[in-house]
Formats: C-alpha cells, structure tokens, sequence
C-alpha cells in the first residue's frame, strides 16, 4: 500500500493553483452512502446540483456535467460543435491554452493559434482586438469558432471574455465562442450568459474546491443547434442524450454519485447569502490576490503577468531572477516547509513559480504559504528587496475582508 498520508504533524499546505484543497464540509458530503443512480433520491440530488450549478455559471442554460476532468470538457466542446477539417481560431496565453489547440489539432480540426510571440504572449490576457482583426478579413467566415481561456492557470492572466464577445460582434462574424473557464469559475467572476458565451468548460478541483472528476460544459442555444449538424465522432460526449435524459436529473450512463453530493455542497457554499454569494466569493479572491501580490512587490520580484487588468484573482506567478532555477526553489520550500507551489510549465518551466490562492483559504492560510516562499528564496540565495510577509501581513490587517465571520449560535 502506498503511503500519502506522509506529513509528520499539521496539514500539508497545498498552494497550487488546483487541484485546491477540499474543505470538511465537502468531504463529509462526499461519504454519504452510494446510493442508485436510476432510483428516485437520485433524481431529487440530479435536479439540485444541475439547477445550483446553472446559478454557478450564472447562465438559464443547460450545463452538462461529466464524469471526467477539465480535458474532457475541452473534447466535448469540440466534438459538440464542429466538424472535421472546420477552421477555429484559438488564442495563445499559456500552456493550457497550448495544449486545448493540441487537441483541437488531434481531432481533425484546423487550428489557427495568434497571440503576441515568445514569452511576451504569456505575460498578458486576450487581446481582443487581435482577435476582431482576424475575423474582420475573414469575410467567407471560414472560421467556425473562436476558443480562448478565461483564466490561464500557467500563468495568473484572466482575459476579458465580454471583450472578445464584442470582438466578434464588431466584426459581424457567426463564430461560436468557446471558452475555457477551468480555473476559473468560482473564483474570478464569471457570466455565461450575459457576456454571450456559447460553451463554456470547466472542472471541479480549482475554485468549486472539489477533487479531480467533475467537468462541465455550459451550452447556450446556438451551440445547442450547432451540434445537431456537427460531425466530429463522438458518443459518451453527445450532448443530446444527456440534455434529454437531465431533465428528470438523470444521466444516460453511470454519473459520480458520491462527487456529486460534494457539488451540491459546494453550491451551498459558494451561493451562502450570509457570505455575499458569489460576489462575496469574487471579492475575496480578489482580497487574496492583492494580499499576496503586495508580499512579491515588497520582495522585489516580477509577477508573471504584467498588466495590472489581467493578474488573475485565483494564482500569482512569481518570477526569479536570471541565474535562479524556480524548480530548485520549489524543491527546497517543499521539503523543509511541507508547501507545495505550482510549478513553471512550458515556455517557463524553470523561470517561474505559481502560488495558489483560490478556494478554501484564509489570511493564514496564505501568510503561512508567503512565510514558507520567503524563507525558502532567502535559503536559496535569492536578494529580496524587503519583507514581502510584512508587506502582506499590512495589507489584510488594512483591509478587512467584506464579509465577516458568522457568530456561533
């Protein structure tokens, strides 16, 4: 049997942007007894965690949920909605947004990637306008989709979804606008809906704050009508089945019966009036990320991503200084402060770390994890400019969180 259970006293503090930490709360939910799946507690169950989750992604649309992770809900986007040798044109902020392009490539699809060249690409969200000028000269709209990433977790860049909407408006083009919102949604705000999305990806291990397993994808009518014409292979994705079948608050297959009681907590929790719902959520992730920012300012460093606008709500990427392997650093705060950093991933693999502030956290919770990097960068060498623990330490105790801690009973 293999040990995990491997840290000597206290908890493992787990920093990276996701899988996040799973609150008690939702692992109590999770061991409720397996109960099944065509009986009629399910159905009750099937029907809460698919109206709450529509509220999560603030859309009256239907949101299919599979059995499956982030990469999965990339495919069924895909395979719902095109066909092959269909023209996408994707957008390049990060290794996520990378590999989703690999895959579109796999399946058949003809990619276009654009984005500004090199490193510079990765230190900025989706220009929009890039994006309204492709498809301004696109005028035999060949192109069938637009795909772009919400929140670029190998980075920290949240792009403006509703800019790249009137991006193609302005362009008067049909394209489908796909986004990918894994890292993003419940914790950087996010509007299906309204910002006129029409399939929007997502996972549960980032800021839903449940483990791997869950994957969604978020349909508006014109995606909807797109895949009754749509030709890529596919038949555990079809969205036809499970729409129908949903209805009831059921699945045409096997769904995760105990993850799911853990989704249904976790809607609780994000919609809890008494916490502000989701714009109490939204404003604490930001709380958390000027917090921890302001402790990388005070040490001197670089943040990955350089315009102010786009550094996400949910991950900070810190950047060292030339000479200094980010990997070696992570290492070293890993083994002797038990804090696990997200690692640097493609383009700057080695030149970067990402520290996770998403989820279930608190202003401990992050002083604890900015104690363990500056001790941990002091250790390695590293020139600070100051205390970036101070630095943070001032911000929260100068600003208090909007919504305050419940009284005990």
């Amino acid at each position: 049997m293999v040990t995990l259970d491997f840290h000597p006293t206290g908890r493992h503090f787990l920093q990276i942007p996701g899988p996040s930490p799973v609150p008690d709360r939702i692992l109590r939910a999770m061991s409720y007894p397996t109960i099944d799946h065509r009986g009629p507690e399910f159905g009750v169950l099937g029907l809460r965690v698919l109206k709450a989750i529509q509220q999560i992604f603030q859309t009256k649309n239907p949101v299919v949920i599979y059995p499956a992770s982030g990469t999965g809900a990339w495919e069924a986007a895909l395979s719902n909605t095109l066909s092959p040798g269909d023209h996408v044109l994707m957008y390049e902020t990060g290794h996520f947004a990378s590999l989703w392009n690999k895959m579109a490539t796999r399946l058949g699809i003809k990619t276009e990637f654009i984005g500004l060249p090199g490193v510079e690409g990765w230190r900025r969200g989706v220009q929009a306008h890039l994006i309204e000028e492709r498809l301004k000269a696109d005028t035999q709209h060949s192109i069938k989709a637009v795909c772009v990433v919400h929140n670029e977790t190998s980075t920290g860049a949240t792009s403006n979804i509703l800019a790249v909407r009137r991006a193609i408006d302005a362009a008067k083009h049909p394209a489908l606008l796909l986004v990918d919102s894994i890292s993003g949604l419940a914790s950087a705000e996010y509007k299906h809906d309204e910002w006129g999305v029409d399939v929007t990806i997502s996972g549960s291990q980032k800021g839903l704050m449940l483990p791997p397993g869950i994957s969604f994808n978020a349909i508006s009518p014109k995606a909807l009508e797109a895949s009754k014409t749509a030709r890529l292979p596919k038949s555990f994705w079809a969205w036809d089945e499970i729409v129908e079948m949903n209805k009831t608050g059921y699945w045409p297959y096997t769904p995760n019966t105990n993850l799911l009681y853990g989704l249904a907590e976790a809607c609780d929790m994000l919609l809890d009036p008494h916490f502000g719902g989701l714009q109490g959520v939204f404003a604490r992730h930001q709380r958390w990320a000027a917090g921890v920012r302001a402790g990388v300012k005070a040490w001197g460093l670089e943040t990955q991503v350089i315009e102010t606008a786009t550094q996400s709500p949910v991950l900070t990427g810190v950047v060292m200084p030339e000479g200094v392997d980010a990997d070696v650093v992570r290492k070293l705060i890993y083994e002797r402060f038990d804090l696990s950093l997200g690692t640097g991933l493609g383009k700057v693999k080695g030149r970067m770390f990402r520290i996770g502030h998403l989820g279930d956290c608190n202003d401990l919770t992050l002083m604890a994890a900015l104690s363990g990097c500056e001790m941990g960068l002091k250790l390695c060498g590293v020139k600070l400019a100051g205390s970036g623990v101070a630095a943070a330490m001032e911000y929260f105790a100068g600003h208090p969180a909007p919504v305050a801690l419940q009284k005990a009973a």
